[in-house]
Formats: C-alpha cells, structure tokens, sequence
C-alpha cells in the first residue's frame, strides 16, 4: 500500500484527471476536489473542512442485487466506505478496506474493472467534537461471490441485499440514487 512518505497526491490528482464528469453540477464536485488536492498536502486528514473519502457499491453480479449499510449517525441508507487511516493514498484501497471491514466480506474486489463510477461532494452534519463538514467522496463498484457471508460490523448497521430498483426506493439520498443508477447500467450490460 502507498503512503504518504515521500510521495504527493498524484495518485488522486492521476484517478480525478482520467475521470468524466456526467454533469455540470458532478463538474463542479470534481473542480473542487481536485483544487484540494493540488493544494494540500494530505487531502485525507479529517481536519480540513472538505476532506476526501472512499467507498463503495457492493454487488453480487449473478443476481443483479447491491448491498446497502444502515448509518446511524446520518440516519440513512448508504454504501460502505468512509475515511482513509494514517498514510494511505489510494482511494480504492480505502473503499476495499472499508468495505470489508463493515461487511465481513472475504472476498471483494473491483468490478467490472477499478474505474471510478461516481464522484461527489457530499455534506455530513457536526456530531461530538466534529463540526459540519464535507466528504469528496470517490466511489467504486466490488463485488464478491458470496453474498451470503455478509456481516455487519457492529449491532445497529444492519446491511440489506436488495434490487437496484429497491434500493433506490430505500435510500434517501439523491447523490447515492445516481451512483445506484449507474450501478445499474453495469449490473444490466
């Protein structure tokens, strides 16, 4: 795994710079992350008021069915993923730890392939000691072949397999509905 020792954001600045943007408004999330990036030198520390995340849509291909996560503190519906430990500066990597750490999932991996499905800016509410802030959130696809393994890592994050189109009923999120849609679009090729 990469680290930040001796190394700079290229890895992110290289993800954002292949990556096309579906609308002006996605335009606009990529334009900001990508000015953090450029401008600091630890685009990942919870420190900054925008700050990047990774994570991911978790499927099971042969059944055209996605994983959603219960989050307590957002009250949703959401994908697995979230922020990245000391030194790491693969967004992907992040997004396959955090996912297999909140779903027990032994086997994930990138589906179709490791592209970037989906990037967005999304605000998350104070709690505690952390004020409001924002997530650059950069979002992948894994997939594993054994769905039935799944566990949530704690009581109360309960994790639901589900349609595409029943997760777009269950989650209250604009932003995730679009990176479920494109999921779709995948899932259906």
């Amino acid at each position: 795994m990469a680290t930040l020792a001796g190394m700079t954001s290229d890895p992110l600045l290289e993800l954002l710079s292949n990556y096309h943007p579906a609308d002006s408004a996605e335009r606009a999330d990529l334009d900001r992350a990508s000015a953090l990036i450029r401008t600091v030198e630890d685009p990942w520390t919870q420190a900054l008021s925008l700050h990047v995340t990774g994570s991911a849509l978790v499927v099971h291909p042969p059944t055209k069915r996605v994983l959603l996560r219960w989050h307590a503190r957002q009250q949703a519906w959401l994908q697995v993923g979230g922020h990245g430990d000391p030194g790491e500066i693969d967004p992907l990597a992040v997004a396959l730890r955090e996912a297999g750490e909140e779903t027990g999932l032994p086997d994930l991996h990138p589906w179709p392939d490791s592209a970037l499905v989906h990037l967005v800016v999304v605000p998350v509410a104070a709690k505690g000691d952390s004020g409001p802030h924002e997530h650059a959130d950069l979002r992948f696809v894994l997939a594993t072949s054994t769905p039935d393994d799944v566990r949530p890592e704690k009581p109360g994050a309960e994790l639901r397999w589900l349609t595409v189109d029943d997760a777009l009923a269950l989650t209250s999120e604009d932003n995730l509905r679009e990176t479920i849609r494109r999921v779709g679009v995948l899932l259906n090729r």
